[in-house]
């Protein structure tokens, strides 16, 4: 049949308008009680039709109940529903069993259709609090209710997953809130027979529930559990939905209807009965501007304000689908009365409602009459702000205020906030933010000026940021992380604390929610987007400095400070345009970028930056999980070689337990660790390592040792001593350091090595006179041992035949130099650097020089006792106190190596952190024993702490402290 016009029947004529029939119902009012045909549309405020009944609100707020009459019968059923203390409905929809009902306070009440009484009272939703409705929807055994701070709640049956609650459960009997949805400004929902739809702001439209017939527009039949984006209507500017029974119809801004799901009676309008599993568009309706659509059980509305025109297609066995034929159409065809607005009055407006089997048509004068039912989540509106700006009616100010708190207090509020005006924001993508990043920053400069109204945004801010942030992913979710750091960037204490914590937010993200912010920062306008890297880097530079500051007069540890979370951002900042670095100035802090320029910070900020960044990959990998090392101290090599071996994962915090022995690892035991077994693999005996008298120092040995993985393991336990920030006291040369930097050692280094060797190739480098250089009887050779024998390696091709002469000594020393330290350890030193890199994941470790990463691994043996005793603590003790005083004398008085042998005893190692003796500190605290027998000092190596017993006798104190170092020798330090 050949189409003339939109859905247009050639031999259909118009009908004539019928203005003065302000309620039309299809089919008409048969089998209700009589009292509905003599309702005065006028007072009629909203209409909502579902499975028998049809329930009405009147103009003074009241609920009205038609029950249609069964098994024969004239006349149904009345019911008068009023609210509790007087309250007064604003919207009410309805379900098989009962009524959702909201009163104009945005309180919710069910009430059970199957009740009886002609003036039963619903009952209120207390589960909700003080949760304030704006939407509701109903399906057949489930309620979906959509807040004004935006958050939606769901309840009833799951079978199908409507509720979005998992699979596990099958009925939830009180509203819960649909995580999934959190963050996400939702404009619209709706609710069929079991499953749910909502729509956002932005034009996303989601779907979860029973998806048999493909009414959840996914392309498949399979039910959801959770909210799902329909992405076939992604680019749609979907700006309305509507569900029916097993279908579902959505209206874009431009006037085109989508329809999917079930099609057995043609109510998807595509001219056949199949089910359509993704959305298409209605062809019978294009070229035509629908305003309205609306979904029965089984057939569908459509309004056409243009021509002043209703369409109905699907089931019309009872009627529904207008005047004429009681039959199923396949298209869009008018229901035979043509509706205008008379005298073109623009305050007359057409309301189209489709019920279960039934459809209604309201011909509305009053403009405020069913306009404002669907309302929106509260948003940041220009209108609004002029208000609380000027807050011109004092007496308002409280309503102001609980508006403002709701607003910024609520990420799904925030982002339906500064929403682009344009038709932009319906294509919100990863290209597109759709934030109008100009009307935050005018936002921000008139809540600034004003104390009042900036305090209470703070405050709002302050709770939503203490809060969990959960956001799915979506990038409409995340509009939160541009606009909150804009009306932040006031420099003051508060704001500052504020978005450390917004940094923080970040940080957690899941990867996929970080690579969806990055995709949004990197189509930022370079001018907010440098705002954004300037708000950051001055918080990193404010944190940064305090945080050395403090550090350098405590033992504060960086899981105590906050600075990590600006750094993280700014390093994202910076590898999204590090193409672009003309950006950013050289105080840029990125902890990345500090590993291109070691010479900006001095060693012990590096020291900072380097454990924050290795917090931040732990949080990252594990949320702070452990990965332990179960030990024997009589086995210890051979357990430590098989825990490597078997470890799975390297990014995480290592803890040590030594079998047998109680405590937990707080941070000593691992550093005892790493003490014990740096001096059992540097003993001859082991003859892992080569040894050189002279320097005191070790190398690589020349010869492959029996366990072929030797050198990887090291250097994995070299990484994590790194990682972990203990000191791995291996006597390795600098040279060991500046391999790991890709600097070539020096004759320098071969000196600090072996000073015999090294001073005899100076002494060939400073010799004046060839003879004595002939006399040396040198060539391009070096002896070494292998396997027993000494044997001559060549250090060039026929290097036995080539004699060092003046002319050729310095191509003899450095290939000398480039032997000892490179060629003849290639193997050796490659496993042991990537057995380090294994055990250290975190790459900044490179923003060393080789000086200061020995510093950091092996410590520092420079000593100043006077130093240790000026920065020790007490608890419990005063340092006037005798026992202090005795104490502080006996220790003076110890040899060097007892004095050393208490640093063990305090920290599992004699060896200073890098940061220099000014910096380590110690308590000590009251032992609190009374048994003389318990008058043993104890130490606890993991905070640094010193339990002494209180003493007035010098020499037994001093025996007391001689006893327990030499115990710590015999048995340990834990």
């Amino acid at each position: 049949m050949p189409r003339t016009e939109v859905g247009t029947r050639a031999d259909l004529p118009h009908p004539s308008p019928l203005p003065s029939e302000a309620f039309l119902l299809f089919p008409k009012a048969v089998g209700y009680h009589p009292s509905l045909s003599k309702e005065d549309p006028g007072t009629i405020r909203q209409v909502s039709c579902k499975q028998g009944c049809l329930a009405i609100v009147k103009a003074d707020r009241t609920v009205i109940v038609y029950g249609r009459a069964e098994d024969g019968g004239c006349q149904g059923s009345l019911k008068r529903i009023k609210l509790n203390k007087g309250a007064k409905v604003d919207l009410l929809d309805g379900e098989a069993s009962h009524l959702l009902i909201l009163s104009s306070e945005g309180k919710l009440s069910e009430h059970s259709i199957a009740s009886r009484g002609v003036h039963s009272k619903p009952r209120l939703l207390k589960e909700l609090g003080d949760k304030r409705i704006v939407q509701i929807a109903c399906g057949d055994h489930h309620s979906l209710a959509l807040s004004k701070g935006g958050e939606l709640f769901a309840w009833g049956q799951n079978d199908y997953g409507q509720v979005a609650a998992g699979w596990e459960i099958n009925l939830i009997k009180e509203p819960q809130l649909v995580q999934e949805l959190e963050g996400i400004p939702l404009a619209k929902i709706a609710a069929g027979s079991a499953h749910s739809i909502a729509l956002s702001v932005f034009g996303t439209v989601y779907s979860w529930g029973k998806n048999a017939f493909g009414q959840l527009g996914l392309g498949d039949t399979e039910d959801r559990c959770s909210p799902t984006i329909v992405k076939a209507l992604e680019h749609e500017k979907t700006a309305f939905v509507s569900c029916g029974g097993e279908h579902t119809a959505v209206l874009s801004k431009d006037g085109l209807v989508c329809t999917f799901g079930d099609g057995s009676c043609g109510q998807l309008g595509h001219n056949s009965r199949r089910n359509e599993l993704l959305p298409r568009l209605v062809a019978e309706l294009f070229g035509a501007r629908v305003s309205q659509v609306a979904c029965g059980r089984s057939h569908t509305l459509v309004y056409i304000a243009d021509l002043g025109e209703i369409y109905s297609f699907g089931s019309g066995a009872e009627g529904q689908l207008g005047e004429g034929e009681k039959c199923d159409r396949l298209i869009p065809l008018p229901i035979g009365r043509k509706f205008s607005r008379v005298g073109n009055t623009s305050e007359e407006l057409i309301k189209i409602i489709a019920g279960e089997n039934q459809s209604i048509v309201l011909l509305l004068k009053e403009k405020n009459s069913y306009t404002n039912l669907n309302r929106m989540i509260a948003r940041v509106e220009e209108e609004k702000t002029d208000k609380w700006i000027s807050n011109s009616d004092p007496n308002c100010w409280h309503t102001m205020k609980q508006d403002i708190k709701l607003i910024f207090s609520s990420a799904a509020c925030i982002n339906g906030s500064f929403v682009e005006k344009r038709a932009k924001h319906f294509r919100t993508s990863l290209e597109v933010a759709a934030v109008d990043m100009s009307a935050v920053l005018l936002f921000h400069e008139k809540i600034s000026t004003k104390p009042k109204v900036f305090t209470v945004v703070i405050n709002a801010l302050k709770n939503l940021l203490q809060s969990v942030l959960y956001f799915p992913g979506s990038p409409e979710a995340l509009r939160v992380f541009l606009i909150v750091p804009i009306l932040l960037r006031r420099e003051d204490s508060r704001s500052d604390h504020l978005l450390l914590q917004l940094a923080q937010a970040i940080w957690r993200c899941p990867q996929k929610e970080k690579q969806l912010l990055e995709s949004l920062w990197a189509n930022l306008e370079i001018a907010f987007f440098k705002d954004l890297v300037s708000i950051y880097q001055r918080l990193a530079s404010a944190k940064l400095s305090s945080v050395i500051e403090s550090t350098r007069c405590s033992e504060k540890t960086l899981q105590d400070v906050d600075f990590i979370w600006p750094l993280y951002v700014l390093r994202m900042l910076y590898e999204l345009l590090s193409h672009a670095v003309n950006y950013f100035s050289v105080s840029f802090q990125s902890i990345r970028e500090l590993t291109t320029f070691p010479f900006i910070f001095e060693m012990e900020v590096k020291v900072i930056l380097f454990q924050a960044e290795c917090c931040a990959l732990r949080l990252m990998a594990n949320s702070g999980m452990a990965s332990e090392l179960l030990v024997r101290r009589q086995h210890l090599v051979q357990d430590t070689w098989q825990c490597l071996r078997n470890a799975n994962t390297d990014d995480q915090a290592l803890r040590v337990l030594f079998v047998g022995e109680a405590g937990i690892d707080d941070g000593g035991p691992c550093q005892e660790f790493f003490t014990i077994i740096s001096r059992e693999l540097c003993a001859p005996a082991e003859q892992v390592f080569r040894h050189f008298e002279e320097s005191h120092l070790i190398w690589f040995s020349h010869q492959v040792p029996a366990q072929k993985d030797i050198y990887f393991l090291i250097g994995k336990l070299f990484g994590k001593a790194l990682y972990n920030l203990k000191i791995a006291p291996f006597p390795f040369p600098l040279a060991l350091f500046k391999k790991m930097a890709n600097i070539q050692p020096t004759l320098e280094d071969l000196k600090e090595l072996s000073p015999v060797v090294g001073s005899m190739l100076q002494a060939v480098l400073d010799e004046d006179y060839e003879d004595v250089i002939e006399n040396m009887m040198l060539d391009f050779t070096i002896t070494e041992e292998h396997d027993g024998s000494i044997v001559d390696v060549e250090l060039k091709e026929n290097g036995a035949n080539v004699p060092v002469t003046k002319y050729n000594r310095k191509e003899y020393v450095d290939a000398y130099v480039n032997y000892m330290f490179s060629t003849s350890v290639e193997k050796q030193f490659g496993d042991f650097v990537r057995g380090f890199k294994k055990g250290c994941p975190n790459e900044t470790w490179k923003m060393f020089l080789p000086a200061e990463l020995r510093v950091v691994l092996l410590g520092l043996t420079k000593y100043d006792w006077e130093q240790l005793e000026k920065n020790a603590k007490y608890h419990n003790y005063e340092r006037s106190d005798e026992t202090i005083e005795d104490f502080w004398a006996v220790f003076h008085a110890l040899p060097e190596e007892k004095k050393k042998n208490f640093l063990s005893f305090l920290t599992g190692t004699d060896c200073i952190p890098a940061q220099g003796m000014e910096r380590f500190t110690f308590t000590i605290a009251d032992l609190g024993k009374e048994d003389p027998d318990l008058w043993y000092p104890v130490a606890s190596t993991c905070y640094r702490v010193l339990y002494l017993p209180r003493y007035s006798n010098r020499d037994v104190l001093q025996n007391m402290l001689l006893v327990a170092l030499e115990n710590y020798e015999k048995f340990g330090l834990s």
